[in-house]
This record gives C-alpha cells, structure tokens and sequence, in this order.
C-alpha cells in the first residue's frame, strides 16, 4: 500500500507554499498505515518495542530517513515506546513530504 509513497523523495518546502486540503490528506492517510492519525496539522503514529534496544534502533532508522530526506519529525521516546510527529513547520501544515516519510517508516516495519 506504501509503495508509491516510498519510491518518492522530499521536495524542498519553502514558506508560503500551501498546506495540503483535507481531501488530499485523506486520500494520502488511505496509503499509509492505519497507525498514523491526523492530530491537529500533523499525523501521528504511536509505536511499541518489546525493550529498549529495539526502540532505540528505530529511533535511529528514522532519524536516518529525515537525515537522508532533509524532513524531520518530532520524536518522543520513553523505554518500550515512541511517538513520531510529523507536520511541514515551513508551511504550517501538512505536505507530501510528510507522508512519503509516514511510508518509509512504515517500511522499517514490514
């Protein structure tokens, strides 16, 4: 289901481009996991390890995606848990970036 979302890179986003319509994001929430949730101008998804080294070693993956993407989310991250937020702060909402990152963590799961 991700798989066109994942074969896509980041677009450089500069202030004063438009956040995405609820349409758009809707038909965008339909290709990525049900775990991502819309929360205001962001999605969401909350994420379980079984320890504390799995949860690291994801958060390390996605700190890699953003690196490699120039896109960066917020992360939060406890022993067994993390949380990932992503919204395009340049253009205050959501944009295609956001969701081509959803699908590529997405990937480090399947």
């Amino acid at each position: 289901m991700t798989e066109d979302l994942t074969k896509r890179r980041c677009l450089p986003c500069e202030g004063g481009a438009t956040p995405l319509d609820n349409a758009q994001v809707q038909a965008l929430l339909k290709k990525i996991d049900k775990r991502w949730t819309l929360r205001g101008d962001a999605i969401v998804a909350d994420f379980k390890f079984d320890n504390y080294y799995q949860t690291t070693a994801f958060i390390n993956a996605v700190v890699w995606i953003a690196h490699q993407q120039d896109h960066h989310p917020d992360i939060s991250f406890g022993y067994k848990q993390a949380s990932v937020r992503y919204s395009t702060h340049a253009i205050n909402g959501l944009s295609e970036n956001d969701f081509i990152c959803a699908a590529r963590i997405d990937a480090l799961l399947d």
